[in-house]
C-alpha cells in the first residue's frame, strides 16, 4: 500500500490535482493495517480523483480488494474509474453499491466483465441498472463472456422480465458464476420462469436468491431445487476429484514400488555376476591344486607298475562305476538340453507376441492419428461455413440499407409533389381551400402511418439481425469448446503414446536382460564341458582316486541344481513382468473403447449442428423473400396510393 499511496500522491502531482485529504486518509490506514484492501466507501469523489485513482488502479499490482460504495459517482467519473480498472489484472473484489450508474458506466461494466480475467466478486446493489435496456444488453454479454466471476450482487437494480430473459441468456453461456442475488427486483412470472429454465441449463449456480420479485412459490421452489441439485452436484464434483488425486498418488507409489522392484532385480543379476566370478576362481585353484597332485602322482605310478596285476579287480570295479557316473552325466546333459530348448521356445513366443502387440498398437496410433486430422478437417469446415454466413449477414444488411435509402428518397419525391400540388391549388382554386386543407390532412396522416409501418418493420427486422448475431455467438462458442474438446482429447492420446512407448522400453529391458541371461547361460554350458573333459582326463590317468571323483561329481551336481533354482527364479519373474503387460494391454484396450465412443458422440453432435444450420439457412432464405415480396407491395401500394389522390386528378384540368 505505501507504493499505492506513493504512485497517487506523483500522479496528481503530475496532473496538477489537489490530492482528497479523506482519500489520503483512507489509503494511510489500510498500509497501517497491512492488508490489500482499499476502502472508500462514503466518499464524494470528483472527477480529477476520479481520473488520477484510474491511473494509479492501471499500474496497481498488490491491491485485491477495493469498495466504492456511495461514492456518488458522476457519468464521467465512472466511465473514467472503469476503463482504469480494466487494465487492473490483481483485482478480485469489487464494491460498487449505491452509485446510480447510467447507461454508459453499465456498458463499461460490460466491458470490464469481459476483459478482466481476476475479478471474482461483485456487488452492484442500489444503480439502476434495469433501466437501461440496451446498456444491461451489453453488461450481460459481459457477464456471458466472463470467465471468473464466481459471485454477483444485482439486488435493488430495477430489473423486469425483459432483464431477466438477458440474465438468463447470460447464465446459459457462463460457466464459473455460483452465487447471484436477485433479490427487491421486478422480475416477476415470467422472469422466473425464464430464470428457471436458463437454471437448467446451467449447472455451476449454487446460491439464487429472488426473494421480492413477485415470483409465485411453485417457481420459487423450483428454483430451489434447481440450486440444491447444482449443489449435491459440486459436493460430488470435488469428492470425485479428491479420488482422483488419491487414485493418481496410488498409481504413483505403484510405479515407485515397480522401480524398486526393477533395481532390486539388477541388484541381483549383479550378485550372481559376482559369484560366478568367484566360483570361476574357485575352479582355477582347484585345476591348479589338481594338477600338482598329478605330477606327484605320475611318481607314484612309475613305482607302482609292478602292482598293476594285483589292482586289474579293482580296475574293473572302477571302471564299472565310472560307466555309471558317464550314465548319470549323460542324463544330466540331456536334462539340461531339454531345460534349454524349452526356454529358448518360450522366449521365441514372447518374443512374437510383443511384435505383434507393437504392430497392433503402431497401427492403433495410425488410426487415431487419422481421425484427428479428420476432426481438424471437419472443424476446419465449420470455420469456413462461419465465415460465409457473415458474409451472407452482411450483405442482407447492405440490401436493408439499400431499401431503407430507396424509400426515404421515394418519400422525399412524394413530399416535393405534394408541395408543387398545393402551391398550384392555391393559385387555382382559392375557393376550396376548406377541402385542399382537409385532403391534405388525410394524406399526412397517410403518410405518417406508412412510415410507422416501415418503423416497426425496421425495428422487427433489426431484432432478426441482433438474433441471427446471437445464434452465430452461440455457434461460435460450440465451436470453441469443440475444438477444446477435440485438444483434451489429443492430449490424451498423447499422454497413451507415451505410456505405450514406457511399455515398449520395458520390454525392450526385458529382451536385453533375457539375452544377457542367455549368454551367461552358454559360457556356463561351455564350462560345465570344459570341466566335463577335465574330469575324464582325469579318470584316465587317476583310477585309483575313485572317492575324490565321486565327490567332485557331488559338488558339480550341487552347483548345477543352484543354477536350475536361479534359472527357475528367473522364469518366475519373466512371469510376473508377462502378467503386468497383460494388464496395460487391458487397460489400453479399455481407454480405446472410452476414446472411440466419445468420438461417435461428437460426430452425433456435429451432424444435429449440421442439420441446425442448414434449418437456419432455410429460414434466412424466406426471410429475404417476404422481404422483397414485402418491399415490392410497399411500393405498389405506394405508386396506386399517388396516382389514385384526388390531389392528381385536380392537377390535371390546370395543365
Amino acid at each position: 500500500m505505501q507504493d499505492f499511496r506513493q504512485t497517487y500522491l506523483s500522479l496528481c502531482k503530475e496532473g496538477g490535482v489537489k490530492p482528497q485529504e479523506s482519500v489520503v486518509a483512507q489509503i494511510q490506514e489500510s498500509r497501517a493495517a497491512h492488508s490489500s484492501r482499499l476502502d472508500l466507501s462514503g466518499q464524494c469523489l470528483s472527477l480529477d480523483t476520479c481520473s488520477v485513482l484510474a491511473r494509479a488502479f492501471q499500474n496497481e499490482i498488490t491491491l485485491t480488494d477495493v469498495s466504492l460504495s456511495d461514492c456518488m459517482l458522476s457519468e464521467e467519473g465512472a466511465k473514467v474509474l472503469l476503463t482504469g480498472l480494466c487494465g487492473n489484472t490483481t483485482l478480485k473484489i469489487l464494491d460498487l453499491k449505491g452509485n446510480n450508474l447510467k447507461s454508459a458506466g453499465v456498458e463499461l461494466l460490460g466491458t470490464l466483465l469481459a476483459c478482466n480475467k481476476t475479478l471474482r466478486r461483485l456487488v452492484l446493489e442500489w444503480n439502476a441498472l434495469g433501466v437501461w435496456d440496451e446498456a444491461f444488453l451489453s453488461f450481460c454479454q459481459g457477464l456471458a463472456s466472463n470467465s471468473m466471476l464466481t459471485q454477483l450482487d444485482l439486488r435493488n437494480n430495477q430489473i423486469n422480465h425483459h432483464g431477466a430473459s438477458e440474465l438468463a441468456l447470460a447464465l446459459k453461456h457462463n460457466t464459473t458464476l455460483e452465487v447471484l442475488d436477485l433479490r427487491w427486483n421486478n422480475i416477476g412470472l415470467l422472469g422466473g420462469r425464464i430464470l428457471l429454465e436458463a437454471l437448467q441449463k446451467n449447472k455451476r449456480i449454487v446460491q439464487l436468491e429472488v426473494a421480492g420479485n413477485n415470483i409465485p412459490s411453485d417457481t420459487l421452489k423450483a428454483l430451489e431445487r434447481t440450486t440444491g441439485h447444482n449443489s449435491d452436484r459440486k459436493s460430488t464434483l470435488r469428492e470425485n476429484h479428491m479420488k482422483t488425486q488419491v487414485l493418481s498418488k496410488e498409481i504413483q507409489k505403484l510405479k515407485d514400488k515397480k522401480s524398486h522392484q526393477v533395481l532390486s532385480l539388477m541388484e541381483t543379476i549383479d550378485s550372481q555376476r559376482e559369484e560366478i566370478r568367484c566360483s570361476k576362481r574357485s575352479t582355477s585353484i582347484q585345476i591348479g591344486q589338481l594338477q600338482e597332485a598329478l605330477n606327484e602322482w605320475k611318481s607314484a605310478v612309475n613305482s607302482i607298475t609292478a602292482k598293476l596285476q594285483m589292482t586289474e579287480e579293482a580296475l574293473t570295479l572302477s571302471e564299472q562305476k565310472n560307466v555309471n557316473m558317464v550314465e548319470l552325466l549323460t542324463q544330466v546333459k540331456v536334462e539340461k538340453e531339454e531345460q534349454m530348448e524349452r526356454q529358448s521356445r518360450e522366449r521365441k513366443k514372447e518374443q512374437e507376441d510383443c511384435v505383434s502387440r507393437e504392430g497392433k498398437l503402431f497401427r492403433e496410433i495410425q488410426n487415431l492419428s487419422e481421425t484427428n486430422s479428420q476432426l481438424r478437417n471437419k472443424a476446419e469446415e465449420m470455420e469456413r461455413w462461419c465465415k460465409s454466413q457473415q458474409h451472407q449477414i452482411f450483405e442482407l444488411k447492405q440490401e436493408l440499407t439499400n431499401s431503407t435509402a430507396e424509400l426515404n428518397l421515394r418519400l422525399a419525391q412524394a413530399e416535393d409533389h405534394l408541395e408543387t400540388e398545393k402551391r398550384r391549388s392555391k393559385q387555382a382554386l382559392r375557393d376550396m381551400d376548406c377541402l385542399r386543407q382537409k385532403e391534405v390532412e388525410h394524406v399526412n396522416c397517410n403518410l405518417e402511418e406508412s412510415e410507422r409501418a416501415l418503423q416497426e418493420h425496421i425495428f422487427k427486422l433489426e431484432g432478426q439481425r441482433i438474433q441471427l448475431k446471437e445464434e452465430l455467438s452461440k455457434f461460435k462458442a460450440g465451436c470453441v469448446t469443440e475444438r477444446a474438446q477435440a485438444k483434451e482429447q489429443l492430449e490424451r492420446m498423447r499422454a497413451q503414446a507415451r505410456l505405450e512407448e514406457e511399455v515398449q522400453l520395458h520390454c525392450s529391458q526385458q529382451k536385453q536382460t533375457i539375452s544377457e541371461i542367455k549368454a551367461k547361460t552358454n559360457h556356463q554350458s561351455i564350462e560345465v564341458d570344459g570341466l566335463r573333459r577335465r574330469i575324464g582326463e582325469l579318470q584316465q590317468e587317476l583310477l585309483g582316486k575313485d572317492q575324490e571323483k565321486v565327490a567332485e561329481v557331488s559338488q558339480v551336481r550341487l552347483e548345477l541344481q543352484e543354477q536350475i533354482g536361479h534359472l527357475q527364479a528367473e522364469r518366475t519373474l519373466q512371469r510376473g513382468l508377462k502378467e503386468k503387460i497383460c494388464a496395460l494391454e487391458r487397460e489400453n484396450k479399455v481407454l480405446r473403447s472410452n476414446h472411440r465412443e466419445v468420438l461417435l458422440d461428437k460426430e452425433s453432435e456435429m451432424s444435429s449442428m449440421l442439420e441446425k444450420l442448414r434449418l437456419k439457412e432455410a429460414d434466412i432464405r424466406r426471410m429475404r423473400e417476404d422481404e422483397s415480396n414485402r418491399a415490392s407491395y410497399l411500393q405498389s401500394a405506394f405508386l396506386t396510393y399517388v396516382q389514385g389522390s384526388p390531389l392528381g386528378h385536380c392537377s390535371n384540368p390546370k395543365k
